[in-house]
């Protein structure tokens, strides 16, 4: 009687160790499976963040966003990573804007151009003439005006983290050397829809024509447009230089786009993480402006080298168009008018 005493005992006891034994190795393995964990010893979820924007993948705009991803995992200890979407992948900028809203992607290069249809301050960034290069155009974006314009896109779910730089606006031309808004009356140039840069061009006596991007080579190459307002770098990218002879480096307007986030997941990261992603995205941006403006003479010399005449216009050429711009909006906006006078040079 006593030995089988012990033995039921000693049964019960095999039987509670190994239920205490699966219960750790079940906790051991959840937490494995949900965390990781870095060199300091703190535990957090990694993250994988989404990212679109409208260029194609050897814009600069695309590889901002590579240096981005790359900075995030550099500085989160790999909990942080990047899923870029290029070329619109996720549909048009107003597409993305509502996918930023409903929080299914995380951050959208969109062009300030695109904004101020949504957001009228945006205009402010189309003063022709405004900027002698893009480091002066950099340090607007950094001003306490140009912070305000950047505030004015939320206030539906979105945030400002700051301003994306894709070069200085040229003038391309299919057959004919214009030299001043004369030589330009008449013309049909494809024009970006925002109503700031259309008003330029109208007020140079130029038909404005709001062509989708991936519909311009065919429109130029056909002669259903004489020209186009584009970057250097978007030229390159796209091949225009085989269905156009002439771009003059007018430099006439920066090209900005916001980076936009979703405010409340944004604000569901911790300070730490919060932190992360500002700096990853400061670096970003200062990676980019200090390459594009590298690339300015090599990017000219290549358009050369496929056939193009590269040439300049002084920009007393337009002050007509310059006076009537600021006249215009500087009346439509408190902002306008202080960001137009503070950098008016």
């Amino acid at each position: 009687m006593f030995l089988r005493k012990k033995i039921f005992s000693l049964g019960i006891f095999i039987t509670a160790t190994m239920l205490m034994l699966a219960a750790c190795g079940n906790n051991n393995s959840q937490t494995s499976g949900t965390a990781t964990t870095d060199s300091k010893g703190s535990s957090e979820e990694a993250k994988t963040f989404k990212l679109a924007h409208i260029t194609p993948t050897d814009h600069l705009w695309h590889r901002a966003a590579e240096k981005f991803g790359e900075e995030l995992k550099t500085r989160s200890d790999g909990k942080m990573s990047l899923e870029i979407y290029p070329s619109s992948q996720l549909g048009t900028e107003a597409d993305m804007v509502q996918q930023i809203e409903s929080g299914s992607i995380d951050f959208g290069f969109i062009t300030a151009a695109y904004l101020s249809s949504r957001a009228p301050d945006f205009a402010a960034w189309f003063m022709p003439y405004g900027f002698k290069s893009l480091e002066d155009a950099y340090a607007a974006g950094d001003s306490d005006v140009g912070k305000k314009i950047l505030a004015s896109a939320e206030g539906t779910g979105l945030k400002g983290l700051g301003y994306l730089l894709g070069g200085q606006r040229v003038m391309i031309f299919k057959d004919k050397e214009a030299m001043s808004p004369d030589d330009m009356k008449g013309l049909k140039l494809r024009v970006t829809p925002s109503p700031p840069m259309q008003d330029f061009y109208k007020s140079a006596g130029v038909s404005p024509e709001g062509l989708p991007l991936p519909d311009v080579y065919a429109a130029l190459q056909t002669g259903v447009i004489d020209g186009m307002d584009m970057d250097l770098d978007a030229t390159i990218t796209n091949k225009f230089y085989e269905v156009a002879k002439y771009v003059a480096v007018t430099n006439h307007m920066v090209w900005p786009s916001v980076i936009l986030t979703n405010d409340k997941k944004f604000n569901s990261l911790s300070a730490e993480e919060q932190t992360i992603v500002n700096d990853s995205l400061q670096a970003a941006i200062d990676w980019a402006s200090t390459t594009r403006t590298a690339e300015e003479e090599q990017f000219r010399a290549e358009l050369e080298k496929n056939g193009m005449k590269v040439y300049e216009i002084s920009p007393d050429k337009f002050e007509q168009q310059i006076n009537e711009f600021d006249n215009k909006y500087k009346e439509q906006s408190p902002l306008i008018k202080e960001f137009i006078e503070t950098f008016r040079k």
